[in-house]
């Protein structure tokens, strides 16, 4: 198979998993909308506890493996995609046992049988994903990003529509998890129509060792990606009771998810283009340029109306949310900027530098929770916004000073 990457340009990816994002959040607003209807906040902190458990140890699936595919070279991708797929069996495999003995954990700890079906539904996830992780990987290598991107917006879409409707017919934490699990056939099955694939039975599987070298840090980061996202969420839960959690994460999905959807297709979208480009600093500044040209009117204008749009999408008994929502949308822009500058560390090879810096910014989030916790769901937003913007901005400056050279003086790293 020939590396067809470069074709297509960044734009189109780019705007293909915008689509995408923009679907599954728009179905995910129709969730939200539901449960703020038919469900008190103490049941969605119950299910918004669970959820964040299970994404935290979701975010393991995220290492580096499928990325070693996109970048391996014409003459190892044999090797390399043999190697990968006994990966992703064995990784994900033990995963779904780890999510079960964290559920037995989690039942034992608080005496609530519920959290565990919810940890076990979600860990049949992992049933599905290592049939299709290789062709994904091949198919976003070959520049299908536009069918890699409706894919997953089709999975998460559909998840959330069965969502929608299980809130009125049964409302409770159960409906709120059980179609993530519904879905995943989904993905598996459009995936592997879309890119064929057999393992090669003459080719010896590569190294295991590159692969470890570079999942580590990639697999760290991930982790302290998703604990960045979640663990102010469970911090809340555990010193403000679920009613709590589940007022702070209607508003950090109303605010924050957006930014998230963005950051995340950029991401998707951005590595594979640097791979393939001679030059990846002229094809960071124009993805730069045409990211935060995009999302900073998008995040002003809803960070300004969220005094409209909260009571009227949630019902007035959620309208007093509107000013963590509107703090929250701000952290957007700072995340984009960051989000492109991790990925051209990681073309680098550089994954270790991003671990460093996401890791210490997800301490400090955590720390900002606990302290602020007693001050209220404001106080907790605007330390989250002051961390997460200046934490960011400082840690892509010198991917910036290399970017736009001539601005700076700074030396290649």
């Amino acid at each position: 198979m020939s590396r067809t990457s470069h074709k297509g340009s960044f734009a189109h990816s780019l705007a293909a998993y915008c689509l995408s994002e923009m679907a599954a959040k728009a179905s995910r607003l129709v969730v939200v909308v539901a449960v703020a209807r038919t469900m008190d906040a103490a049941a969605i902190g119950v299910a918004a506890g669970a959820l964040a458990a299970a994404d935290i140890l979701k975010a393991l699936t995220e290492n580096g493996v499928g990325q070693r595919i996109i970048a391996a070279r014409d003459e190892d991708l044999a090797a390399t995609c043999r190697r990968a797929h006994s990966i992703f069996w064995h990784w994900c495999l033990g995963l779904c046992a780890i999510q079960l003995i964290a559920g037995f954990a989690v039942w034992f700890m608080t005496g609530n049988a519920l959290y565990f079906v919810l940890i076990a539904i979600l860990a049949g996830e992992y049933l599905f994903m290592p049939a299709g992780l290789v062709q994904c990987a091949l198919a976003m290598r070959a520049g299908k990003m536009r069918q890699t991107a409706a894919i997953a917006g089709g999975q998460v879409v559909g998840a959330n529509v069965a969502t929608a409707i299980l809130a009125f017919i049964a409302p409770g934490p159960v409906a709120l998890v059980l179609p993530r699990l519904l879905a995943a056939p989904i993905w598996l099955i459009a995936m592997r129509r879309l890119q064929n694939w057999r393992q090669d039975a003459t080719v010896s599987a590569a190294p295991l060792r590159p692969f470890v070298d570079y999942g580590w840090a990639v697999l760290a980061v991930e982790l302290v990606k998703v604990m960045r996202l979640q663990a102010d969420k469970i911090v809340i839960g555990l010193l403000m009771g679920p009613e709590a959690l589940g007022l702070y994460f209607m508003a950090f999905n109303a605010g924050l998810g957006l930014s998230n959807s963005f950051s995340q297709a950029l991401s998707v979208a951005l590595f594979p283009h640097l791979c393939a480009a001679s030059d990846p600093l002229p094809a960071l500044r124009r993805a730069l340029a045409l990211s935060v040209t995009v999302i900073a009117p998008v995040v002003l204008l809803q960070a300004l109306a969220a005094p409209v749009y909260v009571p009227i999408l949630f019902g007035a008994d959620w309208a007093h949310l509107a000013d963590v929502v509107s703090i929250l949308c701000l952290a957007a822009i700072p995340g984009v900027i960051w989000s492109a500058s991790a990925q051209f560390l990681r073309v680098r090879n550089r994954p270790q530098r991003e671990f460093a810096v996401t890791a210490a910014i997800t301490i400090a989030l955590i720390l900002n929770t606990a302290l602020l916790a007693p001050q209220g769901l404001v106080a907790v937003a605007w330390g989250y916004l002051c961390i997460a913007t200046v934490g960011q901005m400082l840690a892509a400056l010198p991917i910036l000073r290399i970017a736009y050279p001539s601005y700076t003086s700074a030396k290649v790293v």
